[in-house]
């Protein structure tokens, strides 16, 4: 087949060029830091990022170097035995901003009648 090798897999051919490009490929967007994925607090603008957790309702977002954190925007956001509370944290533009809140477990849970 013109000089180029080729496999036959389930009868049809697939050319090992393509196949060996297709699969670096795949790897390649596999191995991506997963930091790229998240939104890094740090070059948004407070407005921003108040936007985006509204926007979106929770949103993972990188605020430094090896930490993340999850900002959501009201408590239907979090699961029923959690409560919420406001987060802050450090924007291109401001030191401390309430970016939204944050989905805490209290240490004691009130008592419930069932």
């Amino acid at each position: 087949m013109d000089g180029q090798r080729a496999t036959k897999r389930a009868g049809k051919w697939i050319h090992a060029p393509l196949l060996t490009l297709t699969l670096g490929l795949g790897l390649l967007q596999m191995t991506a830091p997963a930091e790229a994925a998240r939104p890094d607090l740090r070059r948004m603008s407070c407005a921003q990022a108040q936007a985006m957790v509204a926007r979106n309702g929770a949103v993972v977002m990188t605020t430094g170097r090896y930490t993340y954190k999850r900002f959501v925007a009201g408590i239907r956001w979090c699961d029923r035995w959690e409560a919420i509370r406001p987060a802050v944290a450090a924007t291109r533009d401001t030191p401390q901003c309430v970016v939204g809140y944050e989905c805490e477990t209290p240490l004691f849970r009130p008592f419930e009648r069932d």
